[in-house]
């Protein structure tokens, strides 16, 4: 495809700080998960150097985010995952539905977690900046599939559907396709994910919800629904997670997702219009059993970076940075 047309770009467009369903019941878990957020940071870091060098537009909007869930008997883990973020000094507070439907206009959601960390924006603006400001030395290919790849003698052919580049070195950053070009096949495993994305809601739309700021929702329970409300006024929902394979999403199985997506707003937005919806779409996170990334040199000279287990806007950004690096 383009540069910008994947998982790249058409995400919810979460820059995070935390996440939530990492596990963290040992300690080892805890080790573990204070490295990750340390990995995160690094991440927002690294984005927020690039915004600010070439001043990109993004809707960057460091408003922070909940966690939240319909469910009141999910107040147990809510309540642990604050402690958890309090004693790591992450700023937070519980919330119940009266507050939640104050601020995010919906009455559909019983507990939640408000982090002051973690940034909204827009990822498509981000990536498509990303590819106008490659460096002079650098070439980029677009519809160019890499069918399959060979090393022979420090050598590495790479075959395309219509002519190959041999090259000394090569970085993998395929992400939730690692796999599929035989890098850590055991590692990790792709994900499909469909979203979609409705119209501006109309200002009579708006003020009926309360007229809430920009705010973005996380699940409590993993691969629950993600909701956004965007800078303009859209409503973004993304509530189906399936290991399957990703290049099977043909038109029909995509209509079947939407009538989960159309019904997922109308739980939480009973009193707007039922034909809201104007874009749609499937993409790929990648994930690991046990929510680790993959970043290493895999031999003299084949380096691999990627599976960001659905956070991979800061994370990304930092990995394919430091992968040049160390290559």
């Amino acid at each position: 495809q383009l540069a910008g047309e994947g998982g790249s770009s058409r995400n919810s467009g979460y820059l995070v700080d935390t996440t939530l369903n990492d596990g963290f019941t040992s300690n080892k878990d805890l080790q573990n998960y204070s490295v990750k957020v340390k990995i995160y940071d690094l991440g927002i870091k690294a984005v927020k150097r690039y915004v600010k060098e070439y001043q990109v537009d993004c809707d960057w909007n460091d408003s922070g985010k909940y966690f939240a869930s319909s469910k009141l008997e999910d107040e147990n883990k809510a309540k642990s995952f604050s402690n958890f973020l309090t004693n790591l000094n992450f700023k937070n507070q519980i919330l119940y539905k009266d507050e939640l439907k104050k601020r995010l206009g919906t009455s559909f959601y019983n507990v939640g977690i408000y982090t002051n960390g973690g940034i909204l924006l827009n990822p498509a603006k981000l990536v498509r900046s990303m590819v106008d400001t490659l460096p002079e030395n650098v070439d980029l290919y677009e519809n160019t599939q890499l069918l399959k790849w060979k090393q022979t003698n420090n050598k590495i052919e790479c075959q395309f559907s219509k002519n190959k580049i041999i090259t000394n070195n090569i970085v993998f950053c395929t992400n939730g396709f690692l796999r599929s070009l035989n890098i850590k096949e055991n590692y990790s495993f792709p994900i499909t994910l469909t979203a979609s994305m409705t119209r501006p809601l109309s200002d009579n739309e708006f003020q009926s919800i309360g007229s809430p700021k920009e705010w973005g929702v996380l699940p409590i329970r993993p691969m629950g629904a993600t909701i956004r409300l965007t800078k303009d006024k859209r409503i973004l929902i993304r509530n189906t997670a399936e290991i399957r394979n990703p290049n099977l999403m043909n038109e029909e199985d995509l209509n079947e997702r939407v009538k989960l997506h159309c019904l997922g707003i109308k739980k939480r937005f009973p009193n707007l219009p039922d034909n809201l919806i104007e874009n749609s779409w499937s993409g790929i996170v990648c994930r690991s059993g046990n929510g680790s990334q993959i970043f290493e040199k895999l031999n003299k000279n084949v380096y691999a970076a990627g599976c960001y287990n659905g956070s991979g806007i800061g994370v990304g950004t930092l990995f394919g940075e430091q992968i040049a690096v160390m290559a």
